[in-house]
């Protein structure tokens, strides 16, 4: 048997992992130990990352006899692997420099002793739905010191768990550490914006069984634009300085408001290996909504499990109670997985900068092709959940909506005034849903109601903002999607579009905001959650690709692609740059 120890006597890389831990080696200090055994090396500012290659004037045939050691890496066996290291240091350091704006949350936390704006779910409450003061100190506690044995001393009422707090810590090994992520503080809970999401949420609860097809001709869509338009800050994309029936829950990014609310890459069938997926997808029966009484509100807020929805048949997505449940049952990238193989599948989709589209005689795969798309695809949706799992639970910890629905129940049934807005209180779509429900909560698409996490960022966005900025670095944005489709009024069939064209960037962009938002639609999330969730991972996801820009041997023109707020940006060399 060999010895490792004696075997690998001159790679400190490799005892230091043997013989400690990671977080060993970070609270030692042998971690800069380690690296500095690098220091016989020249410092990454003397000595430029290249390539070996024949110098001037040499033959192959002469390059190839004087590092007889082996045909290609040359006769310095290490010469690859010190490459390596400081590549992987480069891409570190140049993190170092960025800038570090102070990251702030939005005050309501310490504001309120009752946490009314706080998120508190699955710990103990009393009637009114407020938490338990000294379980709420306690998962602080927890979170602060971010010790495991601290957060075992937060109590819970029921089954449900806290979701993975201490994720909140988690380091990644590529791209802006989640730590290093920034988005503006979440809307205040008394603030006119609030107030606007929220009567957004109304409306989207009582618009769940309206068919996208019929926003135009629908009485309660019309309602919706007359109402939300009344609010003193109206949210969302506007025609003119106004909600309209075209503009109504959409998202906020270049490409959405043309076509169909649904995009593309949620109709298309998916390429999947000798096979084909047909996205038809089990929806929940018009009106089957949730959590619309006390006893029920405060037991989800308890952490009660509930007993899970029943679905009905297959359709395609032709309403919000569909893509509500598309987005309560997925898998972390699976829209975005199921994008790039469609997308893949389109001839001459690859980005026109991909320079195997001029090549005579190689082509694209494991560099700048579908496997380096697929691999970077899916790894930019974990590590966009760092970022969200930072600003969640370690900065905002903002309520969710179901939370706001019930302090509104409780100030208009008299149990408490919260100082909620006259506007929320007197506004159409809340007068509907006391008429029809006898309460105001706000009703939910999950029987569970949101999950055991905070609200701002929403996770989907952030992993939508991630894995999309990743499809628009590979596709060619600008080129139109082809045969494009929607579903017919049953859901049962795909018909053709006629209409502007749908490119491949608007689509994506649309993607990124169907799911984003549509968590919208089951009542878990804000607005805001959503739309500055998608920022948070677009941030993630750029320093994933300046990472990887630095690694390939093609004559690499870097990655162009427009970010949601419509500027054009290139990653080359490890550097962002205007378009």
């Amino acid at each position: 048997m060999t010895d490792n120890n004696s075997a690998n006597a001159g790679n400190s890389f490799t005892n230091v992992k043997s013989g400690l831990s990671r977080r060993r080696i970070l609270q030692s200090g042998l971690g800069a130990t380690a690296l500095g055994g690098l220091a016989a090396q020249p410092s990454m500012a003397q000595v430029p990352f290249t390539f070996d290659a024949p110098t001037s004037g040499q033959s192959l045939r002469g390059y190839l006899g004087q590092n007889s050691g082996h045909p290609v890496l040359g006769g310095n066996r290490f010469a690859r692997r010190n490459k390596s290291t400081r590549l992987r240091m480069q891409a570190a350091l140049s993190y170092k420099s960025d800038p570090l704006p102070e990251q702030k949350n939005n005050g309501d936390e310490g504001a309120y002793s009752d946490k009314r704006g706080s998120y508190s779910k699955a710990l103990p409450h009393d009637s009114l739905g407020e938490v338990d003061a000294d379980a709420f100190r306690r998962m602080i506690r927890g979170l602060t010191t971010g010790r495991s044995r601290d957060m075992e001393r937060v109590p819970l009422a029921a089954a449900r768990r806290l979701a993975n707090p201490l994720a909140s810590y988690k380091f990644e090994m590529t791209g802006v550490d989640s730590h290093q992520t920034w988005m503006r503080p979440a809307p205040t809970f008394l603030g006119k914006e609030t107030s606007a999401e929220m009567g957004e949420l109304y409306w989207k609860a009582l618009c769940r069984d309206v068919n996208f097809s019929e926003y135009d001709s629908n009485p309660l869509i019309t309602a919706a634009v007359a109402d939300l338009n009344a609010f003193e800050e109206t949210v969302g994309p506007k025609d003119g300085g106004s909600v309209t029936s075209g503009t109504v829950f959409r998202g906020e990014t270049p490409g959405d408001a043309t076509g169909p609310y649904i995009t593309q890459l949620l109709f298309k069938d998916i390429p999947y290996g000798n096979g084909r997926i047909v996205q038809q997808y089990d929806a929940p029966a018009p009106g089957d909504d949730f959590m619309t009484t006390t006893s029920d509100w405060l037991g989800i807020q308890n952490g009660v499990a509930p007993t899970p929805l029943t679905k009905g048949g297959a359709r395609y997505i032709t309403d919000a109670r569909a893509l509500g449940e598309y987005v309560h049952t997925d898998f972390s990238f699976q829209a975005y997985l199921s994008a790039a193989l469609i997308i893949l599948g389109i001839p001459g989709s690859f980005d026109i900068g991909n320079i195997y589209i001029s090549s005579t005689n190689q082509g694209a795969f494991v560099s700048l092709g579908g496997p380096d798309v697929l691999d970077l695809v899916t790894k930019a949706g974990n590590l966009a959940l760092t970022g969200a799992w930072y600003q969640k639970w370690l900065v905002h910890r903002r309520a969710r909506p179901e939370v706001y629905g019930g302090r509104l129940h409780n100030q208009i049934f008299g149990a408490k005034d919260y100082g909620l807005p006259d506007e929320i209180m007197n506004s159409d779509a809340v007068q509907r849903t006391v008429s029809a429900n006898g309460s105001a909560f706000l009703s939910q698409a999950f029987p569970e109601g949101s999950p055991t996490h905070p609200s701002y960022p929403a996770g989907h966005a952030t992993i939508a903002g991630a894995c999309c900025t990743v499809l628009k670095a590979f596709f060619e944005e600008s080129m139109p999607i082809p045969d494009p489709v929607v579903p017919d009024s049953s859901g049962a069939n795909l018909v053709p579009y006629f209409g502007p064209d749908l490119t491949i960037g608007g689509e994506i962009n649309k993607l990124a905001n169907n799911i984003a938002l549509g968590r919208d639609w089951a009542g878990v999330h804000f607005r805001s959650d959503g739309v500055d969730g998608l920022a948070v991972g677009e941030q993630q996801a750029i320093g994933l690709l300046r990472d990887y820009s630095l690694t390939y041997r093609e004559r690499f023109a870097g990655f162009t692609l427009t970010k949601f707020d419509g500027s054009r940006i290139t990653i080359e060399n490890g550097v962002v740059l205007s378009a």
